[in-house]
């Protein structure tokens, strides 16, 4: 099974860095899209806000970015804490 995510966003909110009980950096952070995309033939605008999580030094590099940055994210989906929503893992992030 697949589960692979590339996502055009810009950063939204970004919550305080924290760390994992490990000690790895974690940063939980919002992004935010829109565009325009093809649906059964018709163009439709589409919004999103999703939130999204960084570990390690991925973390601590998106830490050191301003709000409305946007970058081309890459990662997995997976059930957010409480398991009431979808998380972006975030594995690399290139400046779009």
């Amino acid at each position: 099974m697949h589960n692979h995510v590339s996502l055009t966003a810009c950063i939204a909110e970004v919550d305080p860095l924290r760390y994992t009980p490990a000690g790895l950096p974690a940063l939980d952070v919002r992004l935010e899209h829109a565009s325009r995309q093809t649906d059964a033939g018709q163009v439709r605008e589409v919004k999103l806000l999703l939130k999204a999580v960084a570990i390690g030094t991925l973390a601590e590099r998106l830490a050191r970015q301003n709000l409305g940055s946007c970058f081309a994210f890459h990662g997995f989906l997976a059930t957010g804490r409480g398991g009431k929503s979808v998380v972006l893992h975030i594995q690399d992030m290139q400046q779009n």
